[in-house]
């Protein structure tokens, strides 16, 4: 099956009454397993390769040309997704290899700083098709900037959203990243604000 853009994975999940699941991967066994499970399900996929896992591996193009190959073997349709960088080079390498989407994650920046950056990176990844998500507000659960109790205004994510023209964004209603416990609080009436808010 050919590889998927994630817009079109995102997309045909939605038509089918679900969420698109993606999920980050470190090496070649976790692409190997995740499409697996796609495959079992029946279900489109995306693979992300995160900053972190670039970091690791000391480059990107090894980790993503194996996810690449393994999507196109794939029996589902596979998205290989760029997820939360903050280098512009690697949303660059991200295009010359062919994947599918990137994650440019400017919320350490100010708001005028972060829409300027954003939007730089929209205008370079629509022009090879390729879509773009971004933050704005905080999503809890990182060093640095992030606090757990940060949330996303609608009337900034909608304006952010028509100042960049991303395809997608990370919004902050409660969640954490890399929680070890069992106690976020949705905020239920600020995920439906932002729904109604936003257009992506």
């Amino acid at each position: 099956m050919p590889l998927t853009g994630t817009g079109h994975t995102v997309a045909a999940a939605a038509s089918a009454g679900h969420a698109a699941a993606a999920f980050n991967i470190i090496q070649l066994e976790h692409v190997e397993a995740i499409i697996s499970g796609a495959e079992a399900a029946k279900a489109p996929v995306i693979v992300q390769i995160s900053e972190n896992a670039v970091r690791y591996h000391g480059a990107l193009t090894p980790l993503a040309r194996a996810a690449l190959a393994a999507g196109q073997a794939a029996h589902v349709p596979v998205s290989v997704h760029l997820d939360h960088v903050t280098d512009l080079s690697l949303v660059r390498e991200a295009l010359e290899l062919g994947l599918h989407s990137v994650m440019f994650d400017a919320s350490t920046l100010d708001y005028a700083d972060n829409v300027e950056a954003t939007a730089e990176v929209v205008r370079l990844c629509h022009a090879a098709d390729v879509w773009v998500e971004a933050e704005l507000g905080e999503v809890g659960g990182k060093d640095g900037v992030h606090a757990p109790g940060a949330r996303t205004d609608p009337g900034e994510a909608a304006a952010f959203v028509a100042a960049t023209g991303v395809d997608a964004l990370a919004v902050a209603v409660g969640t954490s990243h890399a929680m070890l416990t069992r106690n976020a609080e949705l905020d239920y009436e600020l995920i439906a604000a932002l729904r109604t808010a936003v257009p992506v």
